[in-house]
């Protein structure tokens, strides 16, 4: 069985999943793979909807598998894979508040996220909102990762 981590961006997701797991799948990186471009290159020229596409099918084969998964923040966007998300028994959400994530974010100097340069932080903040009730409506396990170090939470994921 599938252990799926999903959260909004900087909730930790590739990192936790690299400590439960060092061949964890990444499903951005599988993903920017399989269509052999930047996501956001694919988001333009072919549209979200062909995206959403791919990465529903992604998803359902990951499901199928024994891996860690680290998804994507927009995952639950597309309610096939909130579907696919909420039937896996391991399907956990890295929660945390707007404001830690935000902090987080703006100072990942390694990670240039286009959702975070291209909005004001009061857009940002809508799409923070927007997202939570997805992401619990797909998650089994709901963890607080406010002050809490990766190590602490990979052992509360157990």
């Amino acid at each position: 069985m599938a252990k799926f981590l999903i959260g909004f961006m900087g909730s930790g997701k590739s990192t936790i999943a690299k400590l439960l797991d060092e061949n964890f799948v990444d499903m951005d990186i599988l993903i920017t793979e399989k269509i052999n471009m930047p996501i956001a290159d694919f988001f333009a020229d072919q549209g979200e909807a062909a995206f959403r596409q791919i990465e529903s099918q992604t998803l359902a084969d990951l499901a199928e598998t024994d891996q860690v998964i680290s998804t994507g923040g927009g995952v639950v966007v597309s309610p096939a894979n909130r579907d696919i998300l909420a039937a896996n028994p391991e399907t956990i959400y890295l929660k945390a508040d707007f404001d830690t994530l935000y902090q987080r974010i703006a100072q990942d100097e390694k990670n240039i996220r286009p959702l975070f340069v291209n909005n004001s932080k009061a857009d940002f903040r809508a799409i923070f909102e927007e997202r939570q009730k997805l992401y619990e409506q797909a998650a089994t396990r709901i963890i607080d990762v406010r002050n809490k170090t990766p190590e602490e939470i990979v052992e509360e994921i157990g």
